[in-house]
């Protein structure tokens, strides 16, 4: 896959994400109220913009964006984003679709459905009104890999009638969408496909490792790691990640796809282990069979990130998770 450069833009559009020197932005944030959304709303909003946030809170709470509601810099809309709608912004940011397994399975239509449609009304929104345009794409669209670690030049092994397709080729077909758009209509986009993220706001019950892991510890439930525990992830903190967002929004290097994510490595029975240390109690480790088209291994080759945005992330795993576990204590 050839890694394609933004289209030239007047010096006076697109101002990038977080311009000191320049006027506020109106960003529409979809999928704002979720695990990554809300993050990035409050981040948004401390930086001195509007924001919008859209969601139809299947898997976004109120609870996460309800310190925000008295904001008059913020907005929330109740909406799907299947459904077409309009507003008047400067930039959207596309991270509206269920990211877990028990979620996106749920209704898997509905999950391919939100992945492309939502993808289609971003980017005609962002024609229209010529808006820079953000999609949250995943590690997912390279499947169970051949290739480790990761590039964003590797082309995928992913089952397209699987289980997980919903998800997977749903993410797929959307960056196909956001590049199509780039090559015939000039849309500015940018494409991040998200690695393995974690932090305060998760769902207890997401079915995604950390959250897993931490709940049953808290709870003094024996840990399920499936299959050997050999398989292998690499876990980025949520601020780390929101951090990449804004860098990519602003910069004007590529439009990617540009990988996002920890590249350390960790086997699923490490982070069983780490986490039963940092809880504390009697957990022990159980395995069960390992799903279908459960990746082998992912880790993120974030070579591009570090060149055009100047970014790593700096928050380690064994910290991460103690921030994380501090906020589920008291939840579960």
């Amino acid at each position: 896959m050839q890694l394609m450069s933004p289209r030239p833009a007047k010096a006076d559009s697109q101002p990038g994400c977080f311009p000191s020197s320049l006027r506020p932005m109106r960003i529409l944030v979809t999928g704002g109220a979720g695990f990554l959304g809300s993050h990035l709303c409050d981040r948004l909003i401390s930086d001195g913009h509007d924001v919008i946030c859209l969601d139809n809170l299947f898997t976004g709470r109120k609870d996460n964006i309800v310190h925000l509601l008295s904001n008059p810099h913020f907005e929330f809309m109740r909406h799907d984003v299947v459904d077409p709608f309009k507003v008047e912004v400067d930039q959207i940011f596309n991270l509206a679709c269920p990211a877990s397994p028990p979620h996106y399975q749920y209704n898997p239509i509905k999950t391919t459905k939100t992945s492309v449609m939502g993808a289609i009304n971003c980017l005609g929104l962002a024609k229209r009104v010529k808006a820079r345009v953000f999609q949250a794409s995943t590690s997912e669209v390279y499947g169970d890999p051949q290739e480790h670690p990761q590039s964003e030049t590797y082309w995928g092994h992913v089952n397209p009638v699987g289980l997980r397709s919903c998800y997977d080729e749903g993410k797929r077909c959307a960056e196909t969408l956001f590049f199509d758009y780039h090559r015939e209509n000039r849309v500015d986009i940018r494409v991040a496909r998200i690695f393995n993220t974690y932090g305060p706001r998760m769902l207890p019950n997401d079915g995604r490792v950390v959250s897993n892991f931490i709940v049953q510890a808290l709870k003094g439930e024996d840990l399920t790691v499936y299959g050997d525990g050999m398989q292998t992830r690499s876990f980025c903190f949520v601020g780390d990640l929101i951090e990449a967002f804004c860098r990519f929004m602003k910069q004007t290097e590529t439009v990617g796809p540009l990988n996002l994510g920890n590249p350390d490595e960790f086997t699923m029975l490490q982070l069983a282990e780490l986490t039963v240390k940092l809880v504390g109690g009697k957990s022990k480790i159980v395995h069960k069979p390992l799903p279908s088209d459960d990746p082998k291994q992912r880790r993120p080759d974030i070579s591009l990130a570090r060149r055009t945005l100047k970014w790593k992330p700096a928050v380690a795993l064994d910290e991460g998770l103690k921030r994380t576990i501090a906020y589920f204590r008291g939840r579960v």
